[in-house]
Protein backbone atom coordinates (compact mmCIF):
# COMPACT_ATOMS: atom_id res chain seq x y z
CA UNK A 1 0.00 0.00 0.00
CA UNK A 2 2.59 2.21 0.84
CA UNK A 3 4.79 1.66 -2.67
CA UNK A 4 0.95 2.62 -3.68
CA UNK A 5 0.83 6.02 -2.16
CA UNK A 6 4.29 7.12 -3.29
CA UNK A 7 2.98 6.57 -6.87
CA UNK A 8 -0.13 9.44 -6.75
CA UNK A 9 0.59 12.25 -8.60
CA UNK A 10 -1.71 15.43 -8.48
CA UNK A 11 -2.37 16.30 -11.68
CA UNK A 12 -2.46 20.55 -12.55
CA UNK A 13 -5.76 20.82 -13.56
CA UNK A 14 -6.38 19.58 -10.23
CA UNK A 15 -5.07 22.13 -8.41
CA UNK A 16 -6.78 24.72 -10.67
CA UNK A 17 -9.92 23.28 -10.05
CA UNK A 18 -8.66 23.45 -6.16
CA UNK A 19 -7.73 27.03 -6.40
CA UNK A 20 -10.93 28.25 -7.68
CA UNK A 21 -12.94 26.26 -5.13
CA UNK A 22 -10.52 27.69 -2.43
CA UNK A 23 -10.65 31.50 -4.06
CA UNK A 24 -14.56 31.26 -4.01
CA UNK A 25 -14.73 30.49 -0.35
CA UNK A 26 -15.64 26.60 -0.93
CA UNK A 27 -12.92 25.50 1.43
CA UNK A 28 -15.59 22.26 2.50
CA UNK A 29 -15.92 21.28 -1.13
CA UNK A 30 -12.39 21.19 -1.87
CA UNK A 31 -11.99 18.66 0.95
CA UNK A 32 -14.43 16.81 0.27
CA UNK A 33 -13.57 16.56 -3.45
CA UNK A 34 -10.00 15.72 -2.78
CA UNK A 35 -11.35 13.04 -0.22
CA UNK A 36 -13.49 11.12 -2.55
CA UNK A 37 -11.10 11.70 -5.74
CA UNK A 38 -8.70 9.85 -3.27
CA UNK A 39 -10.32 6.94 -2.42
CA UNK A 40 -11.52 7.02 -6.04
CA UNK A 41 -8.15 6.21 -7.21
CA UNK A 42 -6.72 3.98 -4.03
CA UNK A 43 -9.86 1.59 -5.79
CA UNK A 44 -8.10 1.64 -9.41
CA UNK A 45 -4.59 1.25 -8.20
CA UNK A 46 -5.18 -1.69 -5.67
CA UNK A 47 -7.25 -3.67 -7.73
CA UNK A 48 -4.03 -3.36 -10.87
CA UNK A 49 -1.73 -3.86 -7.77
CA UNK A 50 -3.77 -7.24 -6.81
CA UNK A 51 -3.84 -8.70 -10.21
CA UNK A 52 0.40 -7.93 -10.67
CA UNK A 53 0.07 -5.22 -13.19
CA UNK A 54 2.78 -2.44 -13.00
CA UNK A 55 1.42 0.60 -11.70
CA UNK A 56 3.37 3.78 -13.18
CA UNK A 57 1.74 6.34 -11.21
CA UNK A 58 -1.74 7.23 -10.34
CA UNK A 59 -2.46 11.33 -11.44
CA UNK A 60 -5.40 12.79 -9.43
CA UNK A 61 -8.16 14.75 -11.34
CA UNK A 62 -10.52 16.30 -10.56
CA UNK A 63 -13.54 13.81 -11.89
CA UNK A 64 -11.71 10.91 -10.84
CA UNK A 65 -7.58 10.01 -11.82
CA UNK A 66 -5.99 7.96 -14.51
CA UNK A 67 -4.02 5.00 -13.73
CA UNK A 68 -0.98 5.17 -15.90
CA UNK A 69 0.14 0.89 -16.58
CA UNK A 70 2.80 -0.15 -18.39
CA UNK A 71 0.75 -1.07 -21.25
CA UNK A 72 -3.11 -2.41 -21.05
CA UNK A 73 -3.52 -3.61 -24.58
CA UNK A 74 -2.11 -6.96 -23.43
CA UNK A 75 -4.00 -7.28 -20.38
CA UNK A 76 -7.29 -9.57 -20.31
CA UNK A 77 -10.63 -7.88 -20.81
CA UNK A 78 -11.65 -8.94 -17.23
CA UNK A 79 -8.58 -7.63 -15.79
CA UNK A 80 -9.39 -3.77 -17.70
CA UNK A 81 -13.33 -4.36 -16.58
CA UNK A 82 -12.44 -4.79 -13.09
CA UNK A 83 -9.89 -2.47 -12.46
CA UNK A 84 -11.77 0.28 -14.69
CA UNK A 85 -14.89 -0.56 -12.38
CA UNK A 86 -13.09 -0.81 -8.89
CA UNK A 87 -12.72 3.20 -8.58
CA UNK A 88 -16.65 3.68 -9.25
CA UNK A 89 -17.62 0.89 -6.87
CA UNK A 90 -15.55 3.39 -3.64
CA UNK A 91 -18.86 5.31 -4.06
CA UNK A 92 -21.51 3.26 -3.07
CA UNK A 93 -19.75 2.75 0.24
CA UNK A 94 -18.64 6.42 1.27
CA UNK A 95 -22.30 7.77 1.78
CA UNK A 96 -22.21 4.99 4.86
CA UNK A 97 -18.84 6.85 6.27
CA UNK A 98 -20.62 10.15 6.10
CA UNK A 99 -23.91 8.83 7.92
CA UNK A 100 -21.16 7.68 10.57
CA UNK A 101 -19.51 10.79 10.67
CA UNK A 102 -23.47 12.69 11.63
CA UNK A 103 -22.80 10.85 15.25
CA UNK A 104 -19.24 11.78 15.73
CA UNK A 105 -20.10 15.99 16.46
CA UNK A 106 -17.57 16.85 13.42
CA UNK A 107 -19.62 16.20 10.73
CA UNK A 108 -23.58 18.28 10.18
CA UNK A 109 -26.10 17.64 7.97
CA UNK A 110 -25.03 20.02 6.14
CA UNK A 111 -21.62 18.41 5.22
CA UNK A 112 -23.36 14.78 5.01
CA UNK A 113 -25.44 16.38 2.43
CA UNK A 114 -22.58 18.16 0.72
CA UNK A 115 -20.78 15.07 0.96
CA UNK A 116 -23.92 13.07 -0.88
CA UNK A 117 -23.94 15.21 -3.66
CA UNK A 118 -20.39 15.55 -4.69
CA UNK A 119 -19.97 11.91 -4.67
CA UNK A 120 -23.21 11.19 -6.36
CA UNK A 121 -21.21 13.97 -9.00
CA UNK A 122 -18.32 12.33 -9.45
CA UNK A 123 -19.41 9.16 -9.67
CA UNK A 124 -21.96 10.14 -12.63
CA UNK A 125 -19.76 12.31 -14.36
CA UNK A 126 -16.99 9.64 -14.22
CA UNK A 127 -19.65 7.22 -15.58
CA UNK A 128 -19.94 8.97 -19.00
CA UNK A 129 -18.85 7.06 -21.86
CA UNK A 130 -16.36 9.34 -22.74
CA UNK A 131 -12.83 8.41 -22.93
CA UNK A 132 -10.69 8.57 -20.34
CA UNK A 133 -13.50 8.53 -17.98
CA UNK A 134 -14.36 5.37 -16.45
CA UNK A 135 -17.41 5.53 -19.09
CA UNK A 136 -15.57 5.90 -21.85
CA UNK A 137 -12.45 2.71 -21.06
CA UNK A 138 -15.75 0.44 -20.33
CA UNK A 139 -16.79 1.77 -23.65
CA UNK A 140 -13.78 0.59 -25.18
CA UNK A 141 -13.79 -2.92 -23.59
CA UNK A 142 -17.07 -3.29 -24.39
CA UNK A 143 -16.05 -2.40 -28.15
CA UNK A 144 -13.06 -4.33 -28.75
CA UNK A 145 -15.69 -7.55 -27.68
CA UNK A 146 -17.19 -7.42 -31.02
CA UNK A 147 -14.75 -5.39 -33.33
CA UNK A 148 -11.37 -5.35 -34.33
CA UNK A 149 -9.23 -3.50 -31.91
CA UNK A 150 -8.41 -0.47 -34.02
CA UNK A 151 -11.85 0.19 -35.06
CA UNK A 152 -12.68 -0.55 -31.57
CA UNK A 153 -10.57 2.28 -30.29
CA UNK A 154 -11.15 4.48 -33.13
CA UNK A 155 -14.56 4.18 -32.50
CA UNK A 156 -14.11 4.93 -28.87
CA UNK A 157 -12.29 8.30 -29.43
CA UNK A 158 -14.98 9.14 -31.91
CA UNK A 159 -17.81 8.84 -30.22
CA UNK A 160 -16.10 10.32 -27.11
CA UNK A 161 -15.08 13.52 -28.69
CA UNK A 162 -19.00 13.81 -29.89
CA UNK A 163 -20.46 13.15 -26.45
CA UNK A 164 -18.11 15.37 -25.21
CA UNK A 165 -19.52 18.20 -27.54
CA UNK A 166 -22.56 17.18 -27.07
CA UNK A 167 -22.04 17.70 -23.21
CA UNK A 168 -20.41 21.15 -23.69
CA UNK A 169 -22.97 21.97 -25.87
CA UNK A 170 -25.80 21.45 -22.87
CA UNK A 171 -23.86 22.92 -20.07
CA UNK A 172 -22.81 26.08 -22.47
CA UNK A 173 -26.46 26.76 -23.16
CA UNK A 174 -28.10 25.91 -19.64
CA UNK A 175 -25.12 26.57 -16.97
CA UNK A 176 -22.98 29.15 -19.16
CA UNK A 177 -20.72 30.48 -16.10
CA UNK A 178 -19.84 26.39 -14.66
CA UNK A 179 -15.84 27.28 -14.79
CA UNK A 180 -14.69 24.12 -13.44
CA UNK A 181 -16.37 22.20 -16.06
CA UNK A 182 -14.56 23.69 -19.02
CA UNK A 183 -11.84 23.03 -17.02
CA UNK A 184 -11.96 19.58 -16.97
CA UNK A 185 -13.37 18.89 -20.66
CA UNK A 186 -10.68 20.80 -21.77
CA UNK A 187 -8.37 18.24 -20.30
CA UNK A 188 -10.37 15.48 -21.88
CA UNK A 189 -10.35 16.89 -25.05
CA UNK A 190 -6.55 17.38 -25.04
CA UNK A 191 -6.49 13.85 -23.60
CA UNK A 192 -8.69 12.52 -26.51
CA UNK A 193 -6.62 14.53 -29.19
CA UNK A 194 -3.20 12.89 -27.69
CA UNK A 195 -4.62 9.75 -27.84
CA UNK A 196 -5.95 10.40 -31.47
CA UNK A 197 -2.21 11.15 -32.56
CA UNK A 198 -1.06 8.41 -30.83
CA UNK A 199 -3.32 5.24 -31.71
CA UNK A 200 -1.04 4.26 -34.38
CA UNK A 201 1.23 3.96 -31.63
CA UNK A 202 -0.58 1.91 -29.46
CA UNK A 203 -1.60 -0.33 -32.46
CA UNK A 204 1.90 -1.39 -32.36
CA UNK A 205 1.98 -2.23 -29.53
CA UNK A 206 -1.01 -4.30 -29.50
CA UNK A 207 0.11 -6.08 -32.21
CA UNK A 208 3.48 -6.82 -30.19
CA UNK A 209 1.84 -8.19 -27.47
CA UNK A 210 -0.56 -10.57 -29.92
CA UNK A 211 3.13 -11.51 -31.95
CA UNK A 212 4.66 -12.31 -28.43
CA UNK A 213 0.63 -14.38 -27.45
CA UNK A 214 0.84 -12.02 -24.24
CA UNK A 215 -2.74 -11.56 -24.56
CA UNK A 216 -3.30 -15.12 -23.68
CA UNK A 217 -6.74 -15.71 -25.49
CA UNK A 218 -7.69 -19.19 -27.19
CA UNK A 219 -10.91 -18.02 -28.86
CA UNK A 220 -10.68 -17.95 -31.99
CA UNK A 221 -12.82 -15.99 -34.56
CA UNK A 222 -12.34 -17.44 -38.34
CA UNK A 223 -13.39 -14.65 -40.84
CA UNK A 224 -14.02 -15.30 -44.95
CA UNK A 225 -11.99 -12.72 -47.07
CA UNK A 226 -10.50 -12.00 -50.52
CA UNK A 227 -6.97 -13.72 -51.21
CA UNK A 228 -5.87 -10.03 -52.28
CA UNK A 229 -6.31 -8.36 -49.24
CA UNK A 230 -3.33 -6.77 -47.88
CA UNK A 231 -1.54 -8.09 -45.28
CA UNK A 232 -1.77 -4.51 -43.48
CA UNK A 233 -5.64 -4.21 -43.92
CA UNK A 234 -5.57 -7.82 -42.51
CA UNK A 235 -3.86 -6.62 -39.55
CA UNK A 236 -6.33 -4.16 -38.67
CA UNK A 237 -8.89 -6.81 -38.48
CA UNK A 238 -7.31 -8.54 -35.31
CA UNK A 239 -9.25 -8.77 -32.72
CA UNK A 240 -8.06 -8.27 -28.49
CA UNK A 241 -10.53 -10.80 -27.69
CA UNK A 242 -9.88 -14.01 -29.77
CA UNK A 243 -7.40 -15.30 -32.24
CA UNK A 244 -8.08 -14.69 -35.70
CA UNK A 245 -8.14 -17.12 -38.46
CA UNK A 246 -8.80 -16.19 -42.49
CA UNK A 247 -10.64 -18.13 -44.56
CA UNK A 248 -9.71 -17.41 -48.27
CA UNK A 249 -13.07 -17.76 -50.38
CA UNK A 250 -12.71 -18.72 -54.27
CA UNK A 251 -10.25 -21.69 -53.84
CA UNK A 252 -10.81 -25.33 -53.89
CA UNK A 253 -11.13 -27.92 -51.20
CA UNK A 254 -8.03 -29.38 -52.40
CA UNK A 255 -5.49 -26.48 -51.82
CA UNK A 256 -4.97 -24.79 -48.04
CA UNK A 257 -7.26 -22.26 -47.48
CA UNK A 258 -6.03 -20.98 -43.99
CA UNK A 259 -3.91 -18.57 -42.59
CA UNK A 260 -3.41 -17.99 -38.93
CA UNK A 261 -2.89 -14.74 -37.68
CA UNK A 262 0.50 -15.78 -36.34
CA UNK A 263 1.74 -16.09 -39.95
CA UNK A 264 0.58 -12.33 -40.94
CA UNK A 265 2.03 -11.12 -37.54
CA UNK A 266 5.38 -12.96 -38.79
CA UNK A 267 5.30 -11.33 -42.00
CA UNK A 268 4.98 -8.15 -40.57
CA UNK A 269 7.75 -8.11 -38.06
CA UNK A 270 9.87 -9.76 -40.52
CA UNK A 271 9.41 -7.17 -42.26
CA UNK A 272 7.70 -8.95 -45.72
CA UNK A 273 4.26 -7.18 -45.63
CA UNK A 274 5.03 -4.01 -48.56
CA UNK A 275 2.83 -4.61 -50.60
CA UNK A 276 2.41 -7.90 -50.25
CA UNK A 277 -1.23 -10.26 -49.71
CA UNK A 278 -2.56 -13.15 -48.08
CA UNK A 279 -1.99 -15.12 -51.23
CA UNK A 280 1.38 -14.26 -50.79
CA UNK A 281 1.34 -16.18 -47.78
CA UNK A 282 -0.30 -18.68 -48.64
CA UNK A 283 1.83 -19.73 -51.61
CA UNK A 284 5.10 -19.55 -49.94
CA UNK A 285 6.11 -15.77 -51.30
CA UNK A 286 6.07 -14.01 -47.73
CA UNK A 287 7.31 -16.52 -44.86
Amino acid sequence: MRHLFLKIRIHPVFWIVVGIGLFTGHFWEVCTIVFIVFIHECGHGISALIFGWHVESIQLLPFGGVAKVDNHVDKPAYQELIVTISGPIQHLWLPLVSYLLLNTGVWNSENHQLFLFYNKMILVFNLLPIWPLDGGKILRIILQKYLPFMKAYTWTLLLSCLQLGCLSTFVLLNFPFTLNYFVISGFILISIYRDWIERRFIFIRFLLSKWNNTVGTKKVRTRYIQGNLSIVKALHLLYKSSQSRYRIMGMSHNEINEIEERDILNAYFNGQYNGKTLNDIKNGVVT
